[in-house]
């Protein structure tokens, strides 16, 4: 199986987003508030050095620890898979 481009690598402490990665804390409480901070930053993305973008990485990084999270993200995925079957990943088709 491929290895998958988003994912936590729990082992180094390191969100891998595609060919990007970035440090993250490897506590849980850690992990909460910088996801939290994540999307409460995007949510100020208008602001120049914020960005809208940093909404989906703070969930990608609850996800990990908060399963009511983990379930809305594959929902939303296998929603994005069925509506947009032709697309084999980012960008491509």
């Amino acid at each position: 199986m491929a290895e998958r481009r988003y994912r936590i690598d729990a082992e180094r402490g390191r969100l891998c987003l595609g060919s990007f990665e970035i440090p993250f804390p490897r506590s849980r409480g850690g992990r909460i508030a910088a996801g939290s901070a994540l999307i409460g930053g995007g949510f100020l993305g208008f602001l120049p050095i914020l960005g809208f973008w940093m909404v989906p990485a703070g969930l990608i990084v609850l996800s990990h620890d908060l399963p009511f999270v983990r379930r809305k993200r594959r929902r939303m995925a296998i929603w994005w898979r069925k509506r947009h079957p032709d697309v084999k990943r980012a960008g491509t088709k």
